[in-house]
């Protein structure tokens, strides 16, 4: 069963799901707060994942303190990151090429809907090589609610011309569940770092262990049409 439509247009979150970068971004947050004297432990990290940035800023306020500067962390971070990017360990999640291929093969337009910055997204899609295999990218930059709210999908389906209840999204986080299932949009979890609860195998379609499931999923879909 593909629910109440045929799909036309797929929907990827991107840290996680197409790129294996949030243990890196988890590690560059934690050595960023630790070189500005701040002992911030890996598992408060974990609660920013699928989080857009401001919403990071005020959880690390409300734990923290107001003495964090928030503006020399998060450019830290980033410079933390890029050197873990420019040392090679940036790589692509399992199943994202022959995913790709299929959707090209099946006509299937997508596009990535991230709680990253457009600078961090285009970077990083390049240094992979699938940047130019997307037809449209939101960043948190293109929204003015991030995800958990429903805007992000909803602009990725608009781009793409599609009404939501014909797009498939594929997330790994809880908000990002939350954003697909609230914009309408089916939602297929494929978990990364965080499993998912009640409440998110509710809102989702399906929860699936990796990509070579959705692909399988989709080919499924498309030949019942």
């Amino acid at each position: 069963m593909t629910g109440p439509g045929p799909i036309r247009g797929v929907l990827f979150d991107m840290d996680g799901v197409l790129l294996d970068s949030e243990t890196l971004a988890l590690e560059a947050f934690v050595t960023a707060a630790r070189d500005l004297g701040h002992d911030i432990p890996v598992e408060f990290a974990r609660q920013m994942i699928g989080l857009p940035g401001d919403a990071c800023a005020r959880l690390v306020i409300d734990t923290y303190g107001s003495g964090v500067d928030l503006d020399a962390l998060f450019r830290t971070q980033d410079k933390r990151m890029h050197a873990l990017v420019e040392a090679g360990r940036l790589i692509l999640k399992q199943g994202v090429i022959p995913l790709l291929d299929d959707l090209d093969r099946l006509g299937l337009p997508r596009a990535i809907a991230t709680s990253s910055s457009r600078a961090r997204t285009d970077t990083h899609l390049r240094h992979v090589g699938i940047h130019e295999r997307f037809d449209a990218i939101i960043t948190r930059d293109d929204v003015t609610h991030g995800k958990p709210d429903p805007e992000p999908y909803l602009k990725a389906a608009h781009a793409l011309g599609i009404e939501p209840a014909y797009c498939l999204a594929i997330e790994d986080s809880h908000n990002g569940a939350r954003a697909a299932h609230a914009a309408g949009i089916r939602v297929i979890v494929v978990p990364d770092l965080m499993a998912p609860n009640e409440e998110i195998i509710g809102k989702a379609h399906a929860i699936m262990e990796n990509l070579h499931e959705v692909r399988e999923f989709i080919t499924r879909a498309e030949s019942s049409i």
